[in-house]
């Protein structure tokens, strides 16, 4: 695959004819790519509404007595459970102010294609509380955490639904959970990852979805011919995820010229010392804080010149409103959902390569399969190997998604397409094989395009 395939491309999108197409919600977004894969892969509808909805959903309120004067907060928490038929249940628990039910369920979805994309042996969940983390004092934060594990506690566990850390979210907050689970169910490790190594936790999986990103980042830019020594890359969100992911690039060569957070973005074409700067950060500093380059607006980053854009912050910043701004050959999708279908359309019509978040970020869903398994085993993994056996795993991956692509091309398939027809496909196998449904009389599950696919059976 080189960057001339990414010319046999649709036409480029009218923008003026645009301005009366709505954006879809990450839901929407979410059951779109679903149902292309479901025409792709040829699932009668029977197979496809067992698939388009949630398992299970769970909404629970939160009452906290804040000080000084004792008004109560009643904050809303939820747990989407998608589908199980890999395995149990996985995903991440959201602290952010704008979580909601219809968010949840559309992060839920995407855990699913993502674990099977990698092939790990789980299905997928999501969790979110709506609060901003910053608003509160890790006092009320632990018993916020305390509270909402305790009201969730009965679909969670270890061969069910395994919580991990998420946005606004972290190795303290994984703790408090598996204490709170311990207390009734004795000391399980495995029912919540991204603990801290003093509990059970794996050295690496902190930084496991960062590390995946530029992994999968180096791979494609061998692919398109963009040489990743002094390749110009451009950072969106400094949390967890990006600031891993800058530091693993620069690490192999790339010139890290922009990051950001909430507070603005730095630009400095020279390139910026990612891991001087990060100092500032550990001791409370913020980006503004730096003392490299150019004070920018996040804006302003999108619309970058560089080799490399790595959204890896918060959903939809790159949308048909910016999508023409953006001038780069790669966009790498570290945040869930940041381009919109859309935007995505517009991008790959100019011969930008989009690498999607169920691919791009699945670092983190990996990290935390290695860490469960040892978990259970009472074993334990040194740096070293447990990176080798990431970047084995997410790499993969990545080979048999772009094998696809290659033949699908000219079918004008795009590369999230691919990623999602192979995923669907993976879980459709599943959901037949325990006997989740039955397969309609006459249908069959039709055999892969690319020579080099899997070998399945075929159920009839």
């Amino acid at each position: 695959m080189t960057s001339s395939s990414a010319r046999s491309t649709p036409k480029i999108i009218d923008k003026t004819s645009a301005q009366a197409l709505v954006e879809l919600t990450p839901l929407e977004a979410a059951q779109q790519f679903f149902k292309k894969a479901a025409e792709n892969n040829e699932l009668h509808e029977s197979i496809q509404r067992v698939l388009a909805n949630p398992y299970r959903e769970i909404s629970v309120h939160i009452p906290l007595e804040r000080p000084p004067d004792g008004e109560i907060d009643v904050i809303r928490g939820y747990r989407v459970q998608h589908n199980g038929a890999r395995g149990p249940y996985k995903g991440g628990i959201r602290y952010h102010p704008e979580a909601d039910q219809e968010e949840v369920r559309a992060l839920a979805m995407l855990m699913t294609w993502k674990c099977a994309l990698v092939n790990v042996p789980f299905g997928g969940a999501k969790g979110g509380i709506a609060i901003d983390p910053n608003a509160y004092s890790e006092q009320e934060l632990e018993q916020i955490t305390r509270r909402f594990t305790m009201a969730v506690a009965h679909i969670l566990g270890p061969h069910r639904d395994i919580p991990a850390p998420d946005m606004g979210s972290n190795a303290q907050t994984m703790a408090w959970m598996f204490d709170e689970y311990s207390k009734r169910n004795g000391f399980t490790p495995a029912a919540v990852t991204g603990k801290p190594v003093e509990l059970g936790g794996t050295p690496g999986r902190e930084g496991a979805t960062g590390h995946g990103v530029a992994v999968i980042t180096a791979a494609a830019c061998e692919n398109w011919n963009i040489p990743l020594e002094n390749a110009r890359v451009a950072v969106q969100g400094f949390g967890n995820v990006g600031r891993f992911t800058a530091l693993e690039l620069q690490a192999r060569g790339a010139k890290i010229i922009a990051i950001s957070d909430i507070t603005c973005a730095r630009y400095d074409n020279k390139g910026i010392d990612v891991k001087h700067e990060i100092s500032r950060l550990d001791n409370g500093g913020t980006v503004y804080d730096f003392k490299t380059g150019d004070l920018i607006t996040n804006e302003n980053l999108l619309s970058l010149e560089c080799d490399i854009l790595i959204p890896a912050a918060i959903g939809n910043v790159i949308t048909m409103s910016n999508s023409d701004k953006v001038k780069t050959r790669m966009v790498v999708e570290a945040a869930n959902h940041p381009v919109t279908p859309l935007a995505d359309q517009d991008l790959r019509s100019r011969g930008t390569l989009v690498i999607p978040d169920i691919l791009a970020n699945a670092g983190g869903v990996i990290g935390s399969y290695f860490e469960w398994t040892l978990n259970i085993q009472q074993y334990r993994w040194g740096l070293s190997r447990f990176e080798r056996e990431l970047d084995e795993t997410i790499l993969k991956a990545y080979r048999h998604a772009s094998a696809h692509f290659k033949e699908e091309e000219k079918e004008n398939h795009s590369f999230r397409q691919v990623c999602y027809d192979i995923a669907v496909r993976r879980v459709v196998q599943a959901i037949l094989r325990r006997g989740f449904v039955h397969p309609p009389k006459g249908w069959s599950l039709k055999a892969p395009k690319h020579p080099n696919g899997e070998k399945h059976a075929q159920f009839s």
